[in-house]
C-alpha cells in the first residue's frame, strides 16, 4: 500500500455523506455492537432522510428493535459532535436505555432523577441538563423540569412509548402538553408500535409533536379526516403521513430475525393457616380508612409495596412491618406531639423499604399521591394503636418459617426443566422476585438442593460475597480487554451474567435484572412473584424473549389459588393481555392500551383495598375487564394497516438493498480501516490477521497497549472501531501523508478478482482525487476522482476508484499532468454539484408541498366556522318565520343580526388571516432560503501517473 491508496482510503473513510445516503451510516453501524438488520438501517436513514425534516415517528411493530434504530441515529450525532441529546421515557426503561447506549453504541449517559438533579444543583450547576452526556429522564420528571429542558439547546431529543403523548391534541392533557412546549423547536424522534389507538386524532397530536407546519388546527383535521370515505381520503392522509411516519411489520422481517414461541405454566399453591391468618389482618389494615403509619401523601404507593411484599413471602412483610413499627416508635419516644411540618420519619421509612423492595424509586417517579395532612396531637394515641397492631402483624409473619409457594418452587423448577429439555434448550432458569429478602429466602431454599453451588444472585447492590467473587474473577479474566468498561456496576453486572451464561443454572433477581441485561442464552422464566404492571412483566420476559434466542421460552408464573384477586390478575395478564404464550407476546393493541401500565395497576390496587367479599371481587374485576374488551376497534385496526404499512413487495425489495448495500460498505470500511492501520502504526504494532498486538502507544494518544481484534467479541482485546482515539490518530496521519507527484506502476497479478479493470490491464494514463465540501442544508463531503488513460479514454470514476484495490509500487517523480485530467476533473464537479441541487431542489420542494397544505388547512378551517353560522343563520331565519308573537320575532331577529355581523366578521378575518398564513409561510421560506447559500471547498489530494499491469 502506498501513501496514495493510504490517503485515498483515510478520506473516503471519514466523508460527510448525504443524509439519505447508505454511506451516512456505515461508521456508526460499524463501530456499534449489533447485528445488522437491513429494516433498522432504513429505519435510521428515513429519520435522516431530509436535512430540513423535523423528525420522525418510527413505529415498528413490538420486537423490531426500535431501541436501535434509535441508538444508531442518536450515535451517527454524536459522532457528528451533536451531542445535545435528550431521551425522555418511562422511568423502568431507564437503566435499560443507559446500558444499551454504552454496551452497543459505546456511548455515556446520565439518568436524571429528583436525588441526582438536585445533588447537582447544591454542586453548582444550575441546569443539569446542559451537560456532555446523554440525559435520560421519565416522562414526570420532564414535565417537572419542562423549563430547564426549554431553555437547553438540544441537538435532538429521542422520546420512547410516545403513544403516551398521543393524547396532546386534548388541552386538558397536561404532561403531553408541558412536555411538548418544552421541546417545540428541537428535532425529535418519537417511538411508538401503536401510534393510532383509537381515534385518527392520536396521529394528529403524535405528528404535531414532531412538525406544527405537518397539518393545519385540529379543526381542519377533523373536517378532512375524522371520517374516511373512499379510498382518496386515505391516499391524502397517506401520502401527508409518508414523510414523517415509517412502521414496520414483524411478518416483514422474517427472513432476518427468527422468532420463537413463548409457552406458559402456572404452579399453584394454597397457603397455609397461618399464612391466610397473616394475610387477612394485614389486608384490613391496608383497607383501614385511616392510617397514621401511612400518611395521604404516602399512603396509595406504600399500600401497593406492602400488598405486593404480602404476596411475596412472609420473610418480606415481615421486614417491611418491622420498619415501620421501630420508625414510629422512635418516632413517638420522648415527644408530647409530632412537630408540624416533620414528615422526615417518612422518608426514612420509604428509604429502608426500598433495600428490599428495589422497584420503589421508580415506581414512585410514576405514582402520584395527594398531599397528607400534617400529624397533630391527638394522632398519638392512635399511632400507638398502630403499632401494637403492627407487632402483632410482625411476630406472627416471623413465627411462619415455611412458605406454602416455597415448598412448590422444586417441582415448580422440576416441571419447567423437563419442558426446556423437549425443547431443546439449556438448563437455565431465572427466577424474579420482588424483595430481596424473598431472594435470599429463595436462595436457602434452594441451597439445600442438587443446586447448592449453582446459584448467582442479581439484585441492585450485589454485595454478598458470592458476586464479589464472581467479580474479582471476572476482572482478572478480562484485563487488558474492552469487556472491561470501568464502571463497577456495569462491570458487576457483566461479571454475574456471564456467571450465569457459563457456570451457574439458577440466577435468582429482583427488579434489577428486568432491566438492561441481556439473557437470550436462558429461555426459562420464572415469575415467583408477580407485577400487576404488564409492561414490567413484558420487560422481565423481554431478558429472554429476545432477538437471538434459539429456543421457545417457558414461562411459569406461581399462582395463590385461594386469593380470589390474585386469580382475577392472573387470568386478566394470561387470556386478556397475552403476555405468556405466543411468538410475540402482548400485542401492540393491548401496549398502547395500557401505556404505561401504572393506571392499570391503580385500578387493581383500588380492587383489593375496597372489595370485601367474593362477588365483590369478581364484578370489579368483570368491568375493569371489560374496559380492555375492545381495547382497538376492528375499523381503526383496518384505518391503521391502510395508512401506516407498506405493501409486503414493496418493503421486501427495500430491505433486501439495504441488506446487500450496507453489508458491501460495511466489508469495504473495515477493511480499509485495518489497511490504513497496518500503514500508519507499522513502527508501534505487529499485525496479524483480524487484529494486532499494540507495543508502543503513539504520542499523545489515549490508549493503551494490548491486543486490538476487529471482531465483535471483546473476549479477543479491545475491539478496535473508528470511535477510538487510537483509530481517529491512524486516519489522521493518513490524511496527511506526503503525496507529490509521481508514477505508481498497480500490479493486478495475485489479488482477488476486480473484473471491471481488467480491460485497463497494459494501459497507463493519469489520475487527480480532490476532495470537494459544500455547506448548504447539510455539509457534504465527496471525493471526486479524475482519471483518463493516455489514449484518451475517460475512466468512470467508480472504475477509477477500483484501482486503489491493486496494491502499487512507486517508480519515479513525474511533472504536471495534462490538462484533459483538469478538464474532466470540472466535468465531474459540475455533475455532482448539479445533483447535488437537484436533491436540495427536492428537499425545498417537500417543504413548499407541506406548507401549502397547511396554509390551505388553516383557511380551510376558517371556511369551516363561517359555512356553521351560515348555516345556522338559515336554521334560524326558517324558524323565525314559525314565531306569531311579534316580540319574540323581533327577539328573534336581533339575533339573527348578531350572528349575521359574526360572519360578517369572520369572512374579513379570513382575508386578514390569509394574509397573515402567508406571511408565516414567507418567512419559513426565508429560513430555508438562508441555508440554501452555499459555500464550496476543493482541496487536491494529490495526482499521479499510474500504469496497470497484469
Amino acid at each position: 500500500m502506498t501513501n496514495y491508496h493510504a490517503k485515498y482510503f483515510a478520506h473516503e473513510l471519514v466523508k460527510r455523506s448525504p443524509a439519505n445516503s447508505y454511506e451516512k451510516l456505515t461508521n456508526t453501524i460499524l463501530d456499534a455492537k449489533v447485528d445488522l438488520n437491513p429494516h433498522q438501517v432504513e429505519a435510521a436513514l428515513f429519520a435522516f432522510q431530509s436535512p430540513l425534516g423535523k423528525g420522525a415517528i418510527l413505529a415498528d411493530e413490538v420486537g423490531l428493535g426500535k431501541t436501535i434504530e434509535a441508538g444508531i441515529i442518536i450515535s451517527q450525532n454524536w459522532a457528528e459532535r451533536k451531542r445535545k441529546i435528550l431521551i425522555i421515557l418511562p422511568s423502568n426503561l431507564r437503566k435499560q436505555w443507559s446500558q444499551e447506549l454504552m454496551d452497543k453504541f459505546y456511548i455515556p449517559s446520565v439518568i436524571l432523577e429528583t436525588k441526582s438533579f438536585n445533588a447537582a444543583i447544591k454542586s453548582g450547576n444550575f441546569n443539569p441538563f446542559d451537560t456532555n452526556e446523554i440525559v435520560l429522564c421519565s416522562y414526570h420528571f420532564a414535565r417537572n423540569k419542562a423549563d430547564y429542558i426549554a431553555r437547553t439547546n438540544w441537538d435532538l431529543i429521542v422520546i420512547d412509548e410516545a403513544h403516551r403523548l398521543r393524547n396532546v391534541y386534548k388541552k386538558n392533557n397536561v404532561i403531553a402538553n408541558t412536555i411538548k412546549n418544552a421541546v417545540n423547536p428541537y428535532k425529535k424522534i418519537l417511538l411508538t408500535a401503536t401510534p393510532l389507538q383509537n381515534s385518527l386524532l392520536e396521529l394528529y397530536g403524535l405528528v404535531s409533536f414532531i412538525d406544527e407546519y405537518a397539518f393545519g388546527d385540529l379543526k381542519s383535521f377533523k373536517a378532512q379526516y375524522s371520517h374516511l370515505n373512499g379510498d382518496n381520503a386515505f391516499l391524502h392522509l397517506k401520502e401527508r403521513l409518508k414523510p414523517v411516519c415509517k412502521r414496520t411489520l414483524r411478518k416483514q422481517v422474517v427472513e432476518y430475525i427468527r422468532y420463537t414461541k413463548r409457552i406458559p405454566m402456572t404452579q399453584e399453591f394454597i397457603p397455609s393457616d397461618d399464612e391466610q391468618q397473616l394475610y387477612e389482618w394485614v389486608s384490613e389494615y391496608l383497607q383501614r380508612p385511616n392510617l397514621n403509619a401511612l400518611p395521604a401523601g404516602q399512603r396509595t404507593l406504600m399500600t401497593l409495596v406492602m400488598r405486593k411484599l404480602l404476596s411475596s413471602s412472609t420473610y418480606a412483610i415481615a421486614g417491611a412491618l418491622n420498619s415501620i413499627m421501630t420508625k414510629l416508635e422512635k418516632k413517638l419516644k420522648g415527644l408530647s406531639k409530632v412537630q408540624t411540618g416533620d414528615s422526615s420519619w417518612i422518608e426514612e421509612i420509604l428509604e429502608e423499604v426500598a433495600e428490599d423492595y428495589e422497584g420503589l424509586s421508580e415506581e414512585s417517579d410514576e405514582w402520584e399521591d395527594e398531599e397528607g395532612n400534617l400529624y397533630t396531637e391527638e394522632d398519638i394515641e392512635a399511632i400507638q394503636r398502630e403499632i401494637d397492631d403492627l407487632r402483632d402483624f410482625r411476630d406472627l409473619a416471623i413465627s411462619i418459617t415455611e412458605n406454602a409457594k416455597g415448598e412448590k418452587l422444586l417441582t415448580a423448577l422440576s416441571s419447567g426443566f423437563q419442558k426446556i429439555e423437549e425443547l431443546g434448550g439449556v438448563k437455565k432458569a431465572v427466577i424474579f422476585t420482588e424483595s430481596r429478602r424473598t431472594q435470599e429466602y429463595v436462595l436457602q431454599i434452594l441451597s439445600e438442593t442438587e443446586y447448592e453451588g449453582k446459584i448467582v444472585l442479581f439484585n441492585g447492590s450485589n454485595n454478598d460475597e458470592k458476586s464479589k467473587e464472581v467479580y474479582k474473577n471476572w476482572l482478572e479474566k478480562h484485563k487488558g480487554t474492552d469487556k472491561i468498561t470501568g464502571s463497577k456496576t456495569a462491570d458487576m453486572r457483566a461479571a454475574l451474567v456471564d456467571y450465569f451464561r457459563e457456570e451457574a443454572v439458577i440466577l435468582i433477581a429482583t427488579e434489577a435484572a428486568a432491566e438492561g441485561i441481556n439473557l437470550q442464552f436462558c429461555s426459562f422464566i420464572v415469575n415467583y412473584d408477580m407485577p400487576w404492571n404488564p409492561q414490567r412483566i413484558e420487560q422481565r420476559i423481554g431478558r429472554c424473549h429476545r432477538y437471538g434466542q434459539k429456543f421457545d421460552v417457558v414461562v411459569l408464573n406461581f399462582l395463590n389459588r385461594k386469593n380470589a384477586a390474585d386469580v382475577r390478575v392472573y387470568e386478566l395478564l394470561n387470556d386478556k393481555f397475552r403476555l405468556f404464550e405466543g411468538v410475540f407476546g402482548v400485542s401492540d393493541e393491548v401496549l398502547g392500551a395500557i401505556e404505561s401500565g401504572v393506571d392499570f395497576e391503580k385500578q387493581v390496587l383500588a380492587i383489593y383495598q375496597n372489595c370485601r367479599t367474593q362477588d365483590e371481587i369478581k364484578d370489579a374485576f368483570d368491568e375493569l375487564q371489560s374496559q380492555f374488551q375492545d381495547s382497538i376497534t376492528t375499523e381503526m385496526h383496518n384505518t391503521r394497516q391502510k395508512l401506516l404499512e407498506n405493501f409486503d413487495e414493496e418493503v421486501h425489495e427495500k430491505l433486501k438493498v439495504a441488506k446487500e448495500r450496507s453489508e458491501s460498505l460495511l466489508s469495504t470500511h473495515k477493511q480499509r480501516l485495518f489497511d490504513i492501520t497496518k500503514k500508519t502504526l507499522a513502527g508501534y504494532a505487529d499485525f496479524e490477521e483480524g487484529g494486532f498486538v499494540l507495543n508502543t502507544v503513539p504520542d499523545a494518544v489515549d490508549a493503551t497497549v494490548g491486543r486490538y481484534t476487529l471482531s465483535q467479541d471483546e473476549n479477543l482485546g479491545h475491539r478496535y472501531r473508528i470511535g477510538l482515539p487510537l483509530a481517529h490518530y491512524a486516519i489522521t496521519q493518513a490524511q496527511n501523508l506526503e503525496t507529490s507527484n509521481v508514477e505508481i506502476v498497480l500490479n493486478y497479478t495475485g489479488i482477488p478478482k476486480v473484473s471491471v479493470i481488467e480491460p485497463f490491464i497494459g494501459k497507463s494514463g493519469w489520475m487527480m482525487v480532490k476532495k470537494v465540501t459544500i455547506d448548504s442544508f447539510e455539509i457534504i463531503d465527496e471525493i471526486i476522482v479524475s482519471c483518463i488513460c493516455d489514449d484518451g479514454t475517460v475512466v468512470e470514476p467508480d472504475i477509477a476508484r477500483r484501482l486503489f484495490s491493486v496494491d502499487g509500487k512507486i517508480v519515479g517523480d513525474v511533472d504536471s499532468a495534462p490538462d484533459a485530467i483538469e478538464l474532466n476533473y470540472k466535468s465531474l464537479f459540475k455533475g455532482f454539484t448539479g445533483w447535488l441541487a437537484e436533491e436540495n431542489a427536492k428537499f425545498f420542494d417537500e417543504e413548499m408541498t407541506k406548507l401549502d397544505a397547511w396554509a390551505d388547512d388553516l383557511k380551510k378551517s376558517l371556511e369551516i366556522e363561517i359555512k356553521q353560522l351560515d348555516v345556522e343563520i338559515k336554521t334560524r331565519k326558517t324558524e323565525s318565520r314559525k314565531i306569531t308573537e311579534l316580540a319574540a320575532k323581533v327577539s328573534e331577529q336581533r339575533e339573527i343580526k348578531k350572528l349575521e355581523s359574526q360572519r360578517n366578521e369572520k369572512r374579513k378575518f379570513l382575508f386578514t388571516a390569509q394574509d397573515d398564513i402567508e406571511e408565516k409561510k414567507e418567512g419559513l421560506i426565508d429560513n430555508i432560503e438562508s441555508r440554501m447559500n452555499q459555500e464550496i471547498t476543493e482541496t487536491e489530494l494529490f495526482t499521479i501517473r499510474w500504469e496497470l499491469r497484469g
